[in-house]
């Protein structure tokens, strides 16, 4: 048997009706649900961990049902061709970042890491 996290959250983000977080407070559920900040049905839970629906809810962010996630908005934080990682409900390149320890930027147009020239 597993325990509700959502029973001992700290952090609850309060959606609209399209699901995009209004705000984001620190509060207990039983204050939660007694009404005082609204409807409970629009309040989830969320964690800064990301142990609670995958990450910390920021306002601006869309809860997606089918993940049971807090989502980062994309537009103006990432490339159009990056797509949404369903397991993380983190954005992600196309192309994975290269592991070899230098530093590189994304180039949209070429679909690539660029490596990043250092001065020394």
């Amino acid at each position: 048997m597993s325990i509700n996290p959502d029973l001992f959250a700290e952090y609850w983000a309060e959606v609209d009706e399209n699901d995009i977080v209004i705000r984001v407070i620190r509060a207990d559920l039983t204050f939660v649900k007694s009404g005082a900040v609204g409807d409970f049905d629009n309040w989830y839970a969320t964690s800064k961990d990301g142990t609670i629906r995958k990450n910390y809810a920021g306002a601006g962010y869309t809860y997606n049902r089918e993940l049971d996630a807090f989502v980062e908005p994309k537009e103006g934080n990432y490339p159009d061709s990056w797509v949404l990682n369903s397991e993380t409900a983190q954005w992600e390149a196309p192309v994975a970042y290269p592991d070899d320890g230098q530093r590189y930027v994304w180039n949209e147009e070429n679909q690539t890491w660029d490596l990043v020239e250092t001065v020394e």
